[in-house]
């Protein structure tokens, strides 16, 4: 008894060591993975579009400014070919003369008109005859085109401004994860919540454990991911986001940390990365929210603080104690010696409630 008594204590505090470990997963949810030494490139090129949404806004922004300024200029310069090649800028005096473009005197002129054709402003002073043919077939395809570039590069920039990675900015995951006792059993948890009065829709979360494994034949494996029950089976991972939540998972026989304690915790090398899906209420998009928690940032024999009271007719979330923690008597052994300790404390008070019955039998 003496030595289950031991694994609750919780033993002497020591330092977090230092760790030089790479995320793999920042802590505002950026990747920290980059595409090297891609050979085949051209497929970029064949999903064009998801590639101009995916550029950074400065780029995004000279792709689209270009993508008009070029259609102008070539369909400009195809504008004024045909009047020099008709001859039209040779008769610009005559008035007997029947150009193909009315008031198209050189180059220039023929890029306002090719602006005002793409984009229909139609002021009027420049307007095509209709003894031109081939400039009534060039008109039809400018159209044509200006139409299709104007909905390209529109929906590009749609989609990019629509795009709700600012809405993950709003959902905010503790700085440090906890591991300690919740119904006798040890959990490790972490908090969530979300800064906006609009909601998530159909909010879910995630957690993956990223650690270095060997396999039996050898194989070495540097970021393997292994998932963390969150409440998948009992539905506990669909989240109702309208004030902070605490997030645990319940280390168990199935638990990569069945046989960790705080000791080997603290030695161990691994990362958790907590993925926060739903769809944001107000335009109906799927968001994503992403963190992570080395080894260090996760601390044993603590809870969190409550961030939550009632007020009059209301609930109000204090998030200035969002990150705070605070010790609680917590077993320093893993989960699996203090499973292996709760039975053998059951198995005798088993077996010491009928002996004391006898004993109470025989002295009657």
């Amino acid at each position: 008894m003496a030595q289950e008594n031991a694994a609750f204590s919780p033993g002497p505090e020591e330092p977090p060591r230092r760790r030089g470990r790479q995320r793999y997963v920042e802590k505002d949810g950026r990747c920290n993975v980059q595409q090297g030494n891609v050979r085949e490139t051209y497929r970029y090129l064949t999903d064009l579009f998801t590639t101009l949404v995916d550029l950074q806004w400065r780029l995004s922004l000279l792709f689209f400014v270009l993508a008009y300024a070029l259609t102008w200029l070539f369909f400009g310069a195809i504008w004024w070919l045909i009047a020099y090649g008709r001859g039209d800028l040779e008769h610009l005096e005559d008035t007997a003369w029947t150009p193909c473009v009315n008031n198209l005197n050189g180059f220039v002129a023929a890029f306002l008109f090719s602006i005002e054709t793409e984009t229909t402003i139609g002021y009027g002073h420049r307007v095509i005859t209709d003894q031109c043919p081939e400039g009534i077939v060039l008109l039809l395809l400018q159209a044509i085109l200006g139409s299709m570039v104007n909905a390209f590069m529109v929906g590009c920039m749609f989609v990019k401004i629509s795009q709700p990675n600012k809405r993950a900015a709003t959902l905010v995951f503790s700085s440090h994860a906890v591991v300690s006792l919740r119904d006798g059993r040890l959990c490790l948890m972490f908090r969530v919540g979300d800064l906006r009065s609009s909601h998530i829709v159909e909010a879910s979360i995630r957690a993956k454990l990223i650690r270095s494994r060997q396999t039996l034949e050898g194989e070495f494996i540097p970021l393997h991911q292994t998932d963390l029950s969150v409440g998948f089976d009992t539905g506990d991972d669909r989240l109702f986001l309208v004030s902070p939540l605490v997030i645990s998972h319940e280390i168990d026989a199935a638990s990569p940390f069945w046989e960790a304690s705080r000791r080997a915790l603290e030695r161990d090398d691994f990362e958790i990365v907590v993925i926060l899906e739903g769809m944001v209420e107000a335009t109906g998009m799927t968001c994503q929210a992403r963190s992570s928690y080395l080894v260090d940032e996760v601390l044993w024999g603590h809870r969190f603080t409550s961030v939550l009271t009632l007020e009059d007719g209301f609930y109000e979330v204090d998030y200035a104690s969002f990150h705070e923690t605070f010790e609680v008597p917590t077993p320093s052994c893993s989960a699996r010696e203090l499973a292996e300790a709760a039975a053998r404390l059951d198995a005798h008070l088993y077996w010491s409630i009928p002996s004391r019955l006898d004993e109470k039998v025989e002295e009657e």
